[in-house]
């Protein structure tokens, strides 16, 4: 686990220690350094939840750092990330088309409300070189209790449409969730 807040890992350790012997490594540094420094074809799964307050921070967000995760992982490996946008999705159509230019097969997933662009809401990004388990996927988020969605092949080709990869030098962080959207009732 890498985790750059370390009052947030003070605080884990605090009220939720790992048992010992269990496995699980902890390291106090930022996501992208951490990838770059792991050795090729040392990962099964990558996961990025990572956020700067309550948005992806822009260093996540290029086709480098795309191909920096697909150096780690292992073959058949499958990377996920958290993130969030709305309509137009001009945000997470930039994230498709970066893990597009790296990895063979990709998939998304979400509630319907947020892929037909009615709120803000996070989608789930999964990207391997092996095939997905879609129709398991599917199957899975569609009886959840919160139903998702999942998006893949032509259209999530269409999602995609003329969105290009976006390089470090111009990568900026997730949009600025409005106000309340992630608000607990």
């Amino acid at each position: 686990v890498v985790e750059a807040d370390r009052g947030l890992l003070a605080l884990v350790a605090e009220q939720l220690p790992l048992p010992g012997g269990c496995g699980i490594t902890v390291h106090a540094e930022d996501a992208r350094t951490a990838l770059e420094a792991a050795p090729a074809a040392s990962a099964d799964v990558i996961v990025a939840d990572v956020f700067g307050g309550s948005r992806v921070p822009a260093q996540l967000t290029s086709v480098e750092y795309a191909r920096a995760a697909a150096r780690v992982l292992r073959t058949g490996g499958c990377y996920a990330a958290n993130l969030a946008d709305s309509a137009p999705f001009g945000f997470l159509r930039s994230q498709l088309a970066n893990f597009a230019t790296v990895f063979a097969h990709l998939a998304l997933i979400a509630e319907p409300s947020v892929l037909r662009g009615r709120r803000f809401g996070n989608a789930v990004l999964l990207a391997s070189h092996a095939e997905l388990p879609v129709a398991a996927l599917a199957r899975r988020t569609a009886a959840d209790a919160f139903p998702a969605r999942v998006e893949h092949g032509a259209a999530l080709r269409r999602l995609i449409g003329d969105a290009v990869p976006v390089r470090d030098e111009h990568a900026v962080a997730s949009p600025v969730p409005p106000e309340g959207a992630f608000s607990v009732g």
